[in-house]
């Protein structure tokens, strides 16, 4: 049984909600306190192992690949300031795996396109494919503990869950259950995108967070269109569990979006509140703030 090393990470995606500032800065360089949001991304897969890091890009995405480049005129400058621990630190972004670079091509989009634009980097591995913009807080990483719903199935597909409102059931691909393994693992039947709250087959969302196997591959090559005209994994994923046992791992921590302002500005401030080092600090501004209201 293959151990995931190599991850896909999705960041093609224009980020027009937060123009002017996509012009030219990457959506998913925008900083939750003092790191790019995929930077968070990146540190969680390679808690779990993963070596190699595919990034499906487009042209406006320059930021990303200087950002985890080194710099070694800024690592030079830091230390003649003597700063040795930022100029470390910043070297240490470029050592988190090898990265590598594909960009979008091809048309329709949906978040499967990139896995067939990066499909010739993975041979016959498993492999995850993650958003670049959410993340999960908590004790344990959330590509570890996929990792692990990974080995206790004997190598099969796992996708990411979250439990939600039943009123937010509109919002989310909501899973249909086949059988509860305990700890937070399911083995599904599929998955029911935005059904309502009539509908809704169990309380579990499922995320932008897989780890897939190569045996996903042929179908989402099919390019078969969802009703808004897209490529989309769980489409896929679906079809794969009409043949094969594909489980559902409810993450141990607390789900983060950044996906437009509002949830950027939560997820800033819900981290920045639990930071160990601003968190207190933080606090006490927002209660003198929030007073004057």
């Amino acid at each position: 049984m293959k151990q995931p090393t190599k991850a896909i990470i999705c960041a093609a995606g224009l980020g027009t909600r937060f123009l002017p500032q996509t012009k030219s800065i990457a959506k998913e360089m925008l900083p939750i306190i003092d790191k790019p949001v995929i930077q968070l991304v990146v540190e969680e897969l390679v808690s779990a192992g993963v070596t190699d890091i595919i990034i499906v890009t487009d042209y406006t995405k320059r930021s990303i690949e200087d950002h985890f480049d080194r710099s070694d005129e800024l690592e030079q400058k830091l230390r003649e300031k003597g700063k040795e621990d930022k100029a470390e630190e910043i070297k240490k972004i470029a050592e988190l795996a090898n990265f590598v670079y594909v960009r979008q091509k091809g048309s329709p989009k949906g978040n499967a396109r990139p896995v067939i634009n990066a499909q010739s980097l993975i041979n016959d591995e498993p492999f995850f494919v993650f958003a670049a913009d959410d993340f999960f807080t908590g004790k344990i990483p959330r590509a570890v503990q996929m990792v692990e719903a990974y080995n206790k199935t004997g190598g099969k597909p796992v996708i990411c869950l979250t439990e939600i409102l039943p009123q937010d059931a509109d919002k989310y691909g909501v899973v249909s259950v086949k059988e509860d393994m305990g700890g937070g693992l399911l083995k599904l039947s599929g998955v029911i995108e935005k059904p309502g709250i009539e509908k809704m087959p169990s309380k579990y969302a499922s995320i932008m967070g897989y780890l897939l196997t190569p045996d996903i591959l042929p179908i989402i090559n099919q390019e078969k269109l969802n009703p808004s005209g897209e490529l989309v994994l769980v489409d896929s994923i679906n079809e794969l569990c009409q043949t094969k046992d594909v489980f559902g791992q409810v993450i141990d921590g607390v789900y983060r979006d950044s996906g437009d302002p509002i949830k950027y500005l939560r997820t800033v401030v819900e981290v920045a509140l639990e930071s160990e080092e601003f968190g207190k600090d933080f606090a006490e501004y927002l209660k003198e703030r929030l007073c004057k209201y």
